[in-house]
């Protein structure tokens, strides 16, 4: 990648080594979080990034901060990059809603859409485990959730609504049927189908999405169900409105359908901060590309911006903290291509000339905490140094080319959670042994 070809010489001089070695602080043990949860004070917002999707000691260790941050600073609810119908049945089991799953496992088995490693893993099963214990000792209301905030579950949000609105809502439900209706045609490849269709007719199904919408929307005060219910059918219609959108946007170059993603988590947070009442907290888990403000990267040249840019925008005076993970070398599960099937991946180590290089360099080898605001003013790292990303489509001899983005890393980020060595997570989902748990499960929590 030419930039970092030509950051080589500024990411491996002394200076910004020894600034990184002087600040960094070990990362052995929870209690090593201390300086973070301290610098977190009586943040609302607290947005915990990832360099892969399939990397177990990130989904560990955001696992850990997030444990401290429900049990010290009374944290409301958790939202990740994941699907909300899938997730929302983690969020039932977890707070022990009657008929939810008789074990992790099997609400885990229930996730279908390719990624399914993202979520269904043992990592997340063990946080989960461990969310429907501590809510055992809670009331009723003041349980911990856990939310998929994306865009992309358009089918299952539909079907979703259909069964809430048969019980409750006869008028609606014949709305929601004449939408579904209408994308049933284009219902097999993820949208792809839909945003073509749309090329010739721009407003295919919008008017029929936006009437159903609508129609929930008049109604929910009638639905006197119970209430995350009510708050579930009514983001599975937000989502089948952005899902439309964004399958029109697709089609388009530009940063469109990546921003309308974007927004889209960043609405859904405010519903359920508002759901959650004045005193709410949430945890982001989501990508670093998704948390690390992206005006800090040349995403904004680009005219794309992000979850951890909006909410800092909308949320300063409430308090926002983006931890940023990385690592220099390691294993992944990822695909090679997009329904791929999954495989563990080498990650290699990190070219020279970007971020993990230089922590890999100022932390001889060990993990380190580095609260990026004591040093975020600094000029040495002032300028673009590529930041490595992995998405759930890796394919590690091409990654130089196009898997590192640069990025001022002390304004994308408030902290940055470096860990040298890193190792592949642990998919629930493989055959023919994917039941099987791993001999380390459940992961210290």
């Amino acid at each position: 990648m030419e930039t970092l070809k030509n950051l080589n010489n500024l990411i491996n001089s002394s200076e910004i080594v020894a600034l990184l070695n002087k600040t960094a602080s070990p990362l052995e043990n929870t209690t090593d979080l201390d300086p973070l949860i301290d610098s977190i004070g009586d943040a609302k917002y607290v947005l915990l990034g990832e360099a892969s999707h399939g990397t177990h000691e990130y989904y560990t260790w955001r696992a850990k901060i997030t444990q401290r941050l429900i049990k010290e600073k009374g944290f409301s609810f958790v939202g990740v990059e994941g699907d909300w119908p899938d997730c929302y049945r983690l969020n039932r089991y977890a707070k022990g809603y009657l008929n939810s799953g008789k074990d992790i496992y099997s609400v885990m088995s229930e996730f279908k859409r390719w990624p399914t490693w993202m979520w269904a893993n043992w990592e997340t099963a063990a946080f989960i485990d461990w969310l429907k214990s501590h809510n055992e000792n809670l009331a009723a209301d003041k349980r911990i959730g856990f939310y998929g905030l994306d865009v992309y579950s358009f089918r299952e949000s539909m079907n979703s609504i259909i069964q809430y609105l048969e019980k409750n809502d006869p008028k609606a439900l014949a709305v929601a049927k004449t939408a579904m209706k209408c994308f049933e045609p284009y219902g097999k490849d993820e949208g792809q189908s839909y945003a073509r269709a749309s090329s010739y007719v721009p407003e295919l199904c919008e008017k029929e999405i936006l009437h159903m919408l609508a129609e929930i929307l008049k109604n929910v005060p009638n639905y006197n169900s119970d209430a995350e219910n009510v708050l579930s059918t009514e983001q599975n219609a937000f989502i089948a409105r952005n899902a439309e959108k964004y399958y029109r946007a697709m089609i388009k170059r530009g940063s469109a359908s990546w921003n309308i993603r974007d927004e889209h988590m960043v609405s859904t947070i405010q519903r359920l901060m508002k759901f959650h009442g004045k005193e709410a907290k949430v945890i982001v888990w989501e990508h670093n590309t998704h948390i690390g403000d992206a005006r800090a990267t040349e995403m904004a040249s680009e005219g794309m911006v992000n979850v951890g840019q909006l909410v800092r925008e909308q949320h300063l005076i409430d308090g926002v903290v983006a931890v940023g993970f990385g690592s220099y070398k390691g294993s992944v599960v990822a695909g090679r291509e997009w329904g791929d099937s999954m495989r563990k991946i080498k990650v290699p180590e990190a070219v020279a000339g970007s971020w993990e290089h230089a922590f890999h360099l100022a932390s001889n080898g060990k993990n380190k905490l580095v609260l990026l605001n004591k040093i975020k003013d600094e000029k040495c790292l002032s300028s673009y140094i590529g930041h490595r990303a992995i998405g759930v489509v890796y394919n590690p001899e091409h990654e130089r080319f196009g898997n590192y983005v640069p990025t001022i890393i002390p304004k994308r980020y408030d902290a940055f959670i470096f860990l040298d060595e890193t190792s592949a997570l642990h998919p629930i989902h493989i055959q023919p042994d994917g039941h099987q748990i791993p001999e380390t499960f459940p992961f210290g929590m």
